[in-house]
Protein backbone atom coordinates (compact mmCIF):
# COMPACT_ATOMS: atom_id res chain seq x y z
CA UNK A 1 0.00 0.00 0.00
CA UNK A 2 1.47 3.78 -0.69
CA UNK A 3 0.91 6.95 0.49
CA UNK A 4 1.18 10.66 -0.86
CA UNK A 5 4.86 10.92 -0.33
CA UNK A 6 5.87 13.87 2.02
CA UNK A 7 2.13 14.24 3.64
CA UNK A 8 2.00 15.37 6.67
CA UNK A 9 -1.20 15.97 8.30
CA UNK A 10 -5.13 17.09 7.12
CA UNK A 11 -4.61 20.46 6.66
CA UNK A 12 -7.99 21.84 7.04
CA UNK A 13 -12.03 20.16 6.07
CA UNK A 14 -14.11 22.45 3.80
CA UNK A 15 -18.23 22.99 3.30
CA UNK A 16 -20.13 24.73 0.81
CA UNK A 17 -22.50 27.03 2.39
CA UNK A 18 -25.47 29.04 0.96
CA UNK A 19 -24.61 31.80 2.37
CA UNK A 20 -21.16 32.80 3.97
CA UNK A 21 -22.08 35.69 6.16
CA UNK A 22 -24.54 33.42 8.20
CA UNK A 23 -22.08 30.47 8.24
CA UNK A 24 -19.70 32.55 9.36
CA UNK A 25 -21.45 34.08 11.99
CA UNK A 26 -22.79 30.63 13.40
CA UNK A 27 -19.40 29.23 13.51
CA UNK A 28 -17.88 32.07 15.61
CA UNK A 29 -21.07 33.09 17.11
CA UNK A 30 -22.22 29.68 18.42
CA UNK A 31 -19.68 27.36 18.20
CA UNK A 32 -16.96 29.60 18.95
CA UNK A 33 -14.53 29.29 15.60
CA UNK A 34 -11.93 32.08 15.01
CA UNK A 35 -11.83 33.56 11.51
CA UNK A 36 -9.16 33.85 10.08
CA UNK A 37 -9.31 35.27 6.81
CA UNK A 38 -11.65 36.23 4.05
CA UNK A 39 -11.01 36.19 0.56
CA UNK A 40 -13.52 36.73 -2.67
CA UNK A 41 -14.41 36.70 -5.57
CA UNK A 42 -12.99 33.88 -6.76
CA UNK A 43 -13.65 34.24 -10.60
CA UNK A 44 -12.30 33.09 -14.03
CA UNK A 45 -15.25 34.97 -16.37
CA UNK A 46 -12.98 34.72 -19.33
CA UNK A 47 -11.10 31.26 -19.10
CA UNK A 48 -11.31 27.61 -17.82
CA UNK A 49 -9.74 27.88 -14.65
CA UNK A 50 -12.59 27.37 -12.30
CA UNK A 51 -13.55 24.05 -14.31
CA UNK A 52 -10.07 22.81 -15.00
CA UNK A 53 -8.56 23.60 -11.03
CA UNK A 54 -12.26 23.19 -8.83
CA UNK A 55 -14.18 21.15 -11.08
CA UNK A 56 -17.14 23.95 -11.35
CA UNK A 57 -19.19 25.77 -14.11
CA UNK A 58 -16.68 28.45 -16.35
CA UNK A 59 -18.42 31.18 -14.69
CA UNK A 60 -18.85 30.42 -11.12
CA UNK A 61 -17.32 32.84 -8.47
CA UNK A 62 -16.57 31.87 -4.86
CA UNK A 63 -16.66 33.42 -1.74
CA UNK A 64 -14.01 31.72 0.93
CA UNK A 65 -13.49 32.18 4.62
CA UNK A 66 -11.29 30.47 6.53
CA UNK A 67 -11.49 29.66 10.26
CA UNK A 68 -10.15 27.98 13.19
CA UNK A 69 -12.37 25.74 15.48
CA UNK A 70 -10.26 24.52 18.39
CA UNK A 71 -6.21 23.82 18.54
CA UNK A 72 -5.84 22.02 15.30
CA UNK A 73 -9.08 22.07 12.27
CA UNK A 74 -8.62 24.65 10.09
CA UNK A 75 -12.46 24.99 8.65
CA UNK A 76 -12.73 26.53 5.00
CA UNK A 77 -16.12 27.76 3.76
CA UNK A 78 -17.23 28.35 0.56
CA UNK A 79 -20.23 30.11 -0.97
CA UNK A 80 -20.20 29.70 -4.68
CA UNK A 81 -22.72 31.40 -7.13
CA UNK A 82 -22.89 29.20 -10.38
CA UNK A 83 -25.36 28.71 -13.35
CA UNK A 84 -25.02 25.35 -12.73
CA UNK A 85 -25.72 24.91 -9.06
CA UNK A 86 -27.55 22.26 -7.24
CA UNK A 87 -28.61 23.93 -3.93
CA UNK A 88 -29.61 20.23 -1.93
CA UNK A 89 -27.58 19.28 0.43
CA UNK A 90 -26.69 15.78 0.89
CA UNK A 91 -27.89 13.16 3.58
CA UNK A 92 -25.68 11.58 5.85
CA UNK A 93 -26.48 8.11 3.48
CA UNK A 94 -26.18 10.14 0.36
CA UNK A 95 -23.21 9.73 -1.59
CA UNK A 96 -20.98 12.62 -0.34
CA UNK A 97 -22.78 12.70 2.88
CA UNK A 98 -20.77 14.37 5.55
CA UNK A 99 -20.49 15.90 8.90
CA UNK A 100 -18.30 17.42 11.22
CA UNK A 101 -17.85 16.21 14.98
CA UNK A 102 -16.96 18.54 17.24
CA UNK A 103 -15.18 17.28 21.37
CA UNK A 104 -17.15 18.26 24.05
CA UNK A 105 -16.64 17.95 27.89
CA UNK A 106 -20.38 17.64 28.30
CA UNK A 107 -22.29 16.49 25.39
CA UNK A 108 -26.07 17.20 27.54
CA UNK A 109 -24.95 21.02 28.29
CA UNK A 110 -23.75 21.46 24.64
CA UNK A 111 -26.75 20.16 23.43
CA UNK A 112 -28.95 22.33 25.52
CA UNK A 113 -26.72 25.24 24.38
CA UNK A 114 -27.68 24.09 20.90
CA UNK A 115 -31.43 24.23 21.35
CA UNK A 116 -31.16 27.42 22.40
CA UNK A 117 -30.34 28.55 19.64
CA UNK A 118 -32.47 29.96 16.50
CA UNK A 119 -32.78 27.79 13.59
CA UNK A 120 -30.62 24.68 14.98
CA UNK A 121 -32.65 21.35 15.45
CA UNK A 122 -30.64 18.84 17.98
CA UNK A 123 -31.56 15.50 16.43
CA UNK A 124 -33.38 13.31 18.98
CA UNK A 125 -31.31 13.20 22.31
CA UNK A 126 -27.70 12.53 23.36
CA UNK A 127 -27.21 8.99 23.05
CA UNK A 128 -24.47 6.50 24.86
CA UNK A 129 -22.62 3.45 23.17
CA UNK A 130 -23.40 0.26 25.28
CA UNK A 131 -22.99 -2.46 22.95
CA UNK A 132 -19.69 -3.73 24.56
CA UNK A 133 -18.11 -2.44 20.93
CA UNK A 134 -15.28 -0.54 20.24
CA UNK A 135 -16.40 2.84 20.88
CA UNK A 136 -18.23 1.91 24.09
CA UNK A 137 -19.06 4.72 26.28
CA UNK A 138 -18.71 7.48 23.67
CA UNK A 139 -22.03 10.24 24.30
CA UNK A 140 -23.09 11.85 21.04
CA UNK A 141 -26.00 13.47 19.23
CA UNK A 142 -26.17 15.18 16.11
CA UNK A 143 -27.50 18.93 14.75
CA UNK A 144 -28.54 20.57 11.62
CA UNK A 145 -27.28 24.14 11.63
CA UNK A 146 -29.68 26.71 10.60
CA UNK A 147 -28.72 26.03 7.11
CA UNK A 148 -28.99 21.89 7.10
CA UNK A 149 -25.23 21.55 7.37
CA UNK A 150 -25.15 18.60 9.74
CA UNK A 151 -22.76 18.26 12.82
CA UNK A 152 -22.00 15.85 15.61
CA UNK A 153 -20.96 17.01 19.18
CA UNK A 154 -19.49 13.87 21.34
CA UNK A 155 -17.42 12.42 24.20
CA UNK A 156 -15.13 10.02 24.21
CA UNK A 157 -13.99 8.81 27.57
CA UNK A 158 -10.23 7.99 28.01
CA UNK A 159 -9.58 4.25 27.70
CA UNK A 160 -11.86 3.64 25.07
CA UNK A 161 -12.41 -0.25 24.05
CA UNK A 162 -10.55 -0.37 20.62
CA UNK A 163 -7.45 0.69 22.34
CA UNK A 164 -7.09 -3.02 23.26
CA UNK A 165 -6.35 -3.57 19.59
CA UNK A 166 -3.70 -0.93 18.77
CA UNK A 167 -1.35 1.64 19.90
CA UNK A 168 -2.73 4.37 17.50
CA UNK A 169 -5.25 6.95 19.48
CA UNK A 170 -7.78 9.20 18.42
CA UNK A 171 -6.67 12.34 18.87
CA UNK A 172 -9.01 14.00 22.10
CA UNK A 173 -7.46 17.45 23.19
CA UNK A 174 -6.80 17.75 26.63
CA UNK A 175 -8.74 21.82 27.09
CA UNK A 176 -11.52 23.49 26.28
CA UNK A 177 -10.72 25.87 23.13
CA UNK A 178 -12.64 28.85 24.41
Amino acid sequence: MSAIPGALAVHHVAYTVPDLDQAVEFFTGVLGARLLYRIGPVEDPEGEWMTRQLGVHREARAWIAMLRLGPVTNLELFEYRSPDQRRVLPRNSDWGGHHLAIAVEDVDAAAAHLRAQPGVEVLGEPQTVTDGGPIHGDRWVYFRTPWGLQLEILRMPPGMPYELDTSDRLYSPSESWR
